[in-house]
């Protein structure tokens, strides 16, 4: 039996994408009932990411009706049958992966970091399956992170998926303090996070830009040098080059679409470039993979134990996530608006639930 601190509603208010290339509505539905290995989560914070909107243009096949936003933060207010690692009240950051299958490789094999690669999962929440724009999600407890008591809802939301694939990347490079990493498309939710989590890890960072707010933000939170990529390629690589003493960056990381033929020219001979953004088709000269022996590699979010260290990495290190809040579920039109605007500093985040911010404020969150 399922654990309850009170019974929660029947239903529930949710911002659904009930057509691809639509409107998001904001529809009644019922309150899911937990499984076995299931949180049921009050959503705090929901946050917007690039991904959701290629779920609202039906990249990726949504079976819908589905609620919208895979990333997301609240309590815990129910707990499934076999769940012993969460308990009610508990503060977390909602997990994406929905139900992986526990048997295959990348689920039992000996490396850990391969744990969100399995190909049996049910699905992840706010892609295939419903989301954190809602009142209440279901997250698994096997891929949810529980927050420390000085990471605020606000923080932890954008995290869920853009923190936790940008420090991915970051671990990724395989790179050793003191050495220099480069961020293309730094000036963005995932790289403001990347670059304080470059830092943490004690590298030397390149943050790479092609927007006046974003070449901003990378300064501000504390980019060794600041390159702006309007300048053009031949520009860009030669300022690169002249302050790693002609060798270029030891790594990279692409947050861009479309960035990583720059990436690549920017980083030295056997370097290794970590591919985030996702185009298409990813294009790499083969002069740059042969002749320069550029290694190219893909990430996706953290593996659980990886977004745990995470979680520890914003606390030891103080890293802050830039957010621009929204109050409501209804205020899902302005927002996106702002996103469009391309004048974003940030994450863009709805606030579902403002009593959770407000009693975590009385209890002195920091980050």
């Amino acid at each position: 039996m399922a654990t309850y601190s009170k019974t929660p509603p029947a239903e529930m208010q949710a911002l659904q994408v009930i057509e691809y290339d639509a409107p998001y509505q904001l529809r009644t539905i019922p309150v899911p009932e937990p499984g076995p290995h299931d949180l049921l989560v009050k959503v705090a914070v929901a946050s917007y990411c690039h991904t959701d909107g290629m779920v609202a243009a039906g990249i990726f096949g949504s079976k819908l009706p589905q609620t919208a936003l895979h990333e997301g933060s609240g309590t815990v207010v129910r707990v499934g049958e076999s769940v012993s690692s969460f308990k009610v009240g508990d503060r977390v950051m909602c997990g994406i992966q929905l139900h992986p299958c526990g048997k295959c490789e990348d689920c039992t094999g000996p490396e850990e970091g391969h744990r969100q690669y399995c190909t049996g999962i049910t699905g992840h929440i706010g892609v295939t399956t419903h989301g954190c724009a809602a009142e209440y999600v279901l997250a698994d407890a096997r891929t949810t992170t529980k927050m420390p008591s000085s990471v605020s809802f606000l923080s932890a939301a954008p995290l869920a998926c853009a923190g936790r694939t940008v420090y991915r990347a970051v671990l990724q490079t395989e790179l050793a303090p003191g050495r220099w990493v480069a961020i293309v498309g730094s000036g963005g939710g995932l790289g403001h996070l990347g670059i304080q989590f470059a830092r943490a890890k004690g590298l030397k960072v390149v943050a790479v830009d092609a927007r006046d707010d974003g070449l901003a933000l990378s300064h501000d939170y504390g980019a060794d040098v600041v390159v702006d990529a309007r300048r053009g390629k031949e520009d860009a690589v030669r300022e690169v080059q002249g302050i790693t003493d002609g060798k270029g960056v030891d790594g990279a990381i692409v947050l861009a679409d479309h960035a990583e033929a720059l990436a690549a020219a920017m980083t030295r001979m056997h370097g290794t470039v970590v591919q985030v953004a996702q185009p298409d088709k990813v294009g790499v000269p083969f002069t740059e993979l042969i002749l320069r022996d550029i290694r190219l590699k893909g990430t996706l979010v953290s593996s659980p134990r990886e977004s745990d260290d995470m979680m520890k990495c914003i606390v030891d290190h103080g890293v802050k996530v830039s957010t621009k809040p929204f109050y409501g579920l209804d205020a899902i039109d302005t927002l996106l608006e702002t996103v469009e605007s391309g004048k974003l500093r940030g994450k863009a985040v709805i606030v579902v639930d403002a009593e959770q911010m407000e009693a975590e404020k009385r209890a002195g969150v920091r980050f």
